[in-house]
C-alpha cells in the first residue's frame, strides 16, 4: 500500500478564548462512550440516504484527491484493524466532513492524509473527527506512530484548517513544518481543538503560518506531545488559543535542530509549568492579554462524534 512519505525533518524524542459550555476534561474522557454509543456502521462505500454520508470501510486503500476536487460527507470505520491513506498533493482542493470511526490500530505509522497545495493556489479542509485516535502500537520501524495530518514540503501554496478534531495520535496531530525548508506554503489552524498527541499538536513553520481561535489539551491518560512547536524560518503567529498542557512536556517550542525562529503569542492562556522553550536563539513575543490561566475549549463548530463530522450537523 502507498504511504505518505517522512522525511528527516522530525524529531520524535520527546521534550521531557473560552467560547464553549462544554467542560474540556468531560469531554476528552466521554470521547470513548460517545464512539461506542454512535451508530453501528453498515457495508463499505454504500451511501445513508437518511444522513447523507457515504460508509466506506479501511482495508488499506489509498484514495488520492486531484485538483479542484471536493471531497466530503465520508464516514471512515477504522475497526476493521486496516489502514486508509488519503492524499492530496495538487490543487485547490476541499476536503469536509470526513468522521473516522475508531482507532487506527494499522502499525503501519504512516500518515492518514498526506497533503499539500503544490501550484500555489488555496485549498480547505473543515469539520474532520479524528477524535479516537491510533493505538500504542501503531509505529513503523523509524519510530514513527500515526500522525492525522502530514503537509508535504513541496507544499507552496496555502492550507486551511477549520473544525477539525484530533486526539490521541502517536505523532503529530497537525504536521505542517515540512514546508519551511522547501516549499515555503502556509497554514492556518482555526477553530480547531487537538489533545494527547504525542511529538506536538500544532507543528509549523513558515511566515504567515498561525494558529488561531484553537485549543491544545494534554492529560495523564494520552501522549503528552509538544502543544505548538515552531520550526525554521517563521515568523508563526499563534493568536486567541487555550494551551492546556497540565504540566507536561512544552507549552510552545520555538526553533529545533539548531535552527532558531520567532513566535507571536497573542491573547493566548499557555500552561506555565509546561512553559515556553526557545532554542538556538528562538524568540516568543507576548502580545495583548495573554497569560498562563489556560482552560482547553472545544470550539464552536468542531465535531465531537463521527457521525456528527460526516454529516455537517454539528
Amino acid at each position: 500500500m502507498a504511504q505518505n512519505p517522512r522525511t528527516s525533518e522530525t524529531d520524535t524524542t520527546p521534550n521531557a478564548t473560552r467560547n464553549s459550555g462544554l467542560s474540556r476534561r468531560s469531554y476528552v474522557r466521554s470521547l470513548a462512550a460517545v464512539a461506542t454509543a454512535a451508530t453501528t456502521l453498515g457495508a463499505a462505500g454504500t451511501t445513508t440516504a437518511e444522513d447523507d454520508y457515504e460508509e466506506i470501510e479501511a482495508t488499506g486503500q489509498t484514495i488520492t484527491i486531484g485538483d479542484g476536487e471536493t471531497w466530503e460527507n465520508k464516514l471512515i470505520d477504522m475497526t476493521t484493524g486496516q489502514d486508509i491513506v488519503i492524499t492530496a498533493h495538487s490543487s485547490d482542493w476541499t476536503i469536509r466532513n470526513i468522521g473516522f470511526k475508531g482507532e487506527n490500530t494499522s502499525g503501519t505509522g504512516s500518515a492518514t492524509f498526506g497533503i499539500s497545495d503544490t501550484a500555489g493556489g488555496s485549498c480547505t479542509i473543515e469539520n474532520v473527527y479524528l477524535g479516537d485516535g491510533s493505538s500504542t502500537g501503531n509505529g513503523n520501524p523509524n519510530g514513527h506512530g500515526q500522525t492525522a495530518f502530514w503537509v508535504a514540503p513541496d507544499h507552496s501554496g496555502h492550507i486551511d484548517f477549520k473544525n477539525v478534531n484530533i486526539q490521541g495520535f502517536a505523532d503529530n496531530a497537525i504536521y505542517g513544518s515540512a514546508p519551511g525548508n522547501k516549499g515555503g506554503g502556509t497554514i492556518h489552524i482555526d477553530s480547531c481543538f487537538a489533545a494527547n498527541c504525542y511529538v506536538s499538536h500544532f507543528r509549523l513553520a513558515t511566515e504567515g503560518s498561525k494558529v488561531t481561535n484553537s485549543s491544545v489539551y494534554v492529560d495523564d491518560d494520552g501522549y503528552v506531545g509538544r502543544g505548538i512547536w515552531a520550526w525554521s524560518p517563521g515568523t508563526v503567529e499563534v493568536e486567541g488559543c487555550q494551551i492546556e498542557m497540565n504540566g507536561h512536556n512544552t507549552a510552545i517550542d520555538a526553533g529545533a535542530n539548531g535552527q532558531g525562529t520567532n513566535v507571536v503569542l497573542r491573547d493566548t492562556d499557555y500552561d506555565d509549568q509546561a512553559g515556553i522553550a526557545e532554542h538556538a536563539g528562538s524568540t516568543v513575543q507576548l502580545e495583548g492579554d495573554s497569560g498562563t490561566d489556560p482552560e482547553a475549549f472545544v470550539p464552536k463548530g468542531t465535531p465531537t462524534t463521527p457521525e456528527e463530522a460526516a454529516t455537517g450537523s454539528n
